[in-house]
Parts: C-alpha cells; sequence; structure tokens
C-alpha cells in the first residue's frame, strides 16, 4: 500500500485539479458514477456488521452499516439518487465488476481484485483470522495448517484467498456466506471459520464455546471502488473517503454500528 500525503484542508480544492472547470467536471464524475442518473452501490449484508458487511434491519427491512453511511453521504455530496444492491459476499460484486450491475463499492482488497476494479482510499484496516470450534486445542493460525483441520469460508473472498495460503494442508470449504459456516460449524461439519476479525466477533455468540485466535492470517484494508476505466469517479469517490475520514465521519460511524474497536485507516492511504 502507498501513503499518499494528503492534508484535510486542501482535499476539497484539489478534487477536481485536472478539469476545465468545476461543473464540466461534476458532470464527467455523474457521467461516470451514475449513468443511468442513479448511482447503483453494490454492499455485502449479513449476519454482523463490519467495515465491509452491513446488516438489515429486521423491523423496516433497512440497511444498516459503514458502507451504507458513506455512499449515501456520498450520494448527497454529488446530488443525486444511491441504489442499493444487496450481496452475501464480496466475490459475487468482484465477479460482477464487468457486468455493469453497479457503479460503486466498499470492499476489503487484495491483489486479485486490484486486475478487475479500481481501487480509491482505504477508510478501514483489516484482519482476517479464525475462530475456532470448542472442540479445537489450536492456539494460533500456524496451528491449523494440518492435514484433516476443516477451515469453512465465504467462497471468492480475499479473507477466503489469504486463508487458502496461509493454511495449504487443511481442507478449505467455501460457502455462501458468513451464516452457512456458522451452521457448519454448529452442525459438527467445520473446526474453523475464516472471517474478518469483526464478523467473527459478531457470530461468536452463536457459538458457545468458540474461540478467536489472537493472531490473523491477513492484514488488509477496505477501500472504496469503482469499475475499471472510470477516472473521473475514482478520483471523486478517493477524495471523499478522505474527506470522510478527515471529518470524522468514518469513526463515527463505526462507532454507531457498535464497532468501537475498529481501526480507521490512515489519512492518505490507497491500496
Amino acid at each position: 500500500m502507498r501513503i499518499m500525503p494528503i492534508l484535510p484542508c486542501v482535499i476539497a480544492a484539489s478534487l477536481f485539479a485536472s478539469g476545465t472547470n468545476a461543473a464540466d467536471d461534476l458532470a464527467a464524475v455523474r457521467a461516470e458514477l451514475a449513468p443511468s442518473g442513479i448511482v447503483r452501490v453494490a454492499i455485502g449484508i449479513g449476519p454482523a456488521p463490519s467495515g465491509f458487511y452491513g446488516i438489515r434491519d429486521l423491523q423496516s427491512g433497512a440497511y444498516r452499516g459503514v458502507t451504507i453511511d458513506l455512499a449515501t453521504s456520498l450520494g448527497e455530496e454529488l446530488g443525486v439518487p444511491i441504489f442499493f444492491i444487496a450481496y452475501e459476499r464480496s466475490g459475487e460484486i468482484q465477479m460482477s465488476a464487468g457486468d455493469d450491475e453497479w457503479d460503486l463499492t466498499f470492499m476489503p482488497v487484495d491483489e486479485t481484485r486490484k486486475q478487475i476494479v479500481d481501487f480509491g482510499s482505504a477508510f478501514h484496516l483489516l484482519q482476517s483470522t479464525y475462530l475456532v470450534a470448542p472442540s479445537s486445542s489450536i492456539l494460533s493460525v500456524a496451528e491449523a495448517n494440518h492435514e484433516g483441520f476443516r477451515i469453512a469460508g465465504v467462497a471468492d473472498t480475499a479473507t477466503f484467498r489469504a486463508s487458502n495460503a496461509a493454511s495449504p494442508r487443511a481442507t478449505h470449504i467455501a460457502l455462501d456466506g458468513p451464516e452457512d459456516a456458522v451452521t457448519l460449524m454448529l452442525t459438527g461439519g467445520a473446526d474453523a471459520i475464516a472471517l474478518g476479525r469483526e464478523s467473527l466477533a459478531g457470530i461468536l455468540d452463536h457459538i458457545p464455546g468458540g474461540r478467536i485466535l489472537d493472531d490473523a492470517f491477513l492484514n488488509s484494508t477496505t477501500a472504496v471502488a469503482v469499475p475499471k476505466e472510470r477516472p473521473a469517479a475514482l478520483r471523486f469517490v478517493t477524495n471523499f473517503v478522505e474527506e470522510a475520514k478527515a471529518s470524522g465521519f468514518v469513526r463515527q460511524s463505526f462507532d454507531r454500528m457498535g464497532l468501537t474497536n475498529s481501526i480507521v485507516a490512515p489519512l492518505g492511504m490507497i491500496p
């Protein structure tokens, strides 16, 4: 990752520095980020909130989460409506990047995804590890790398790819979503679940006696992203996230979701 020296006081002034004038640049951003007149935002919805996952309110059906807050505020700043498209896993968002299904997303970063989408600023420092079953005696990530050890994870995600790389001797079980991993462990079909630390903390109560390991197999970021070849949109969302971090908006959003231990990425961090 690279740290770019972006100062909060000059972010807004430099937002459209390369264009002929602000009105023309804003029109270019809207053409790339909202070609249909709305910004279609791909979001992950899971059983517990995290830097990537939002949740669905059981009573109202509305989505809540850090990415939902960011997208809503971005739409207000751009002056266009937001339409959320919910997915169970980040891999689904990744694989649909070239299918004109969405215009904006926020997801964990890895090298595979950099070939598929363009990432802007990171807003969250991500760490992934294992939640081990009550019957398991392992105490570290390294101990999970042995034959016969069954690791459940969400298919096509940065976390699941990193787990496969960290524990190649273990048996990896690819699932559609975190809920499936919980069910599999409760029925004795998995010895560990590979997820981000925040997501694991959110499902720990559903697995009495389960433990989250102290160390990790992935240290990365969650960042804003757009489909390839949308330079005006990328510039806009990058600077928007920088402003959101500098103003305290991201920190406040994490805290509202109960993610008080989540770490906001430093200013200027571009994956």
